[in-house]
């Protein structure tokens, strides 16, 4: 090997602004939190559907993929929720510095784990929806019957029978999902996001 070639060090890293100028998109995470069965994954997944259908470039992040890889090793406890949604926000924090949009679809059922997402994240980077439908109407959606296994005390630490969940007091965007279609709720969310996302000429 020639000692004399000069290696030099790069003098500058590749920003994130300019990944976001290469993908043409403003790089968010999209956290959707709520009960089991509001509709949370649903959305999630006709969100992604439609940016992809507008250019942007997303990665979906659910308690399925999660769970059956990065975080399989994590239990269902506050505590095990915590660390679930601090692996969470660390990974969507690499992605948005890569400039892709996260969306996220997970309880994150107390306003600490969310503060503890929103800390990692950044605020003016994480955008908080809400989507709200009542326990009945969740449990009357539940075709895997989690919610009636948790009631008989088959499942333990279930979210809204003997688990806590605190509804965002101020989320940046409220979807009804009990009064609202699956369209009309992906309107208004999109509605919401795109201007949020779309870089300006």
């Amino acid at each position: 090997m020639d000692k004399n070639t000069n290696i030099h060090p790069a003098t500058r890293i590749v920003t994130r602004e300019d990944k976001e100028k290469l993908l043409n998109q403003r790089a968010k995470v999209i956290w959707l939190t709520g009960l089991s069965g509001s509709g949370k994954t649903t959305l999630g997944v006709k969100l992604e559907a439609e940016l992809h259908k507008h250019g942007f470039l997303t990665v979906l992040l659910d308690g399925d993929n999660i769970r059956a890889g990065l975080n399989r090793n994590i239990g269902f406890g506050l505590e095990d929720r915590l660390e679930n949604i601090r692996r969470v926000a660390e990974v969507s924090k690499l992605f948005l510095n890569t400039g892709v949009i996260t969306i996220n679809c997970f309880i994150t059922p107390t306003k600490a784990i969310r503060d503890l997402a929103k800390d990692i994240i950044g605020r003016d980077d994480y955008i908080e929806i809400y989507v709200n439908a009542p326990l009945d109407v969740c449990e009357q959606r539940d075709i895997k019957g989690l919610y009636d296994k948790a009631r008989k005390g088959l499942i333990k630490n279930f979210t809204g029978i003997d688990s806590p969940f605190e509804p965002p007091h101020n989320p940046d965007l409220e979807v009804q999902t009990d009064k609202l279609s699956p369209e009309e709720s992906l309107r208004k969310i999109l509605d919401f996001i795109l201007p949020q996302i779309t870089c300006e000429h």
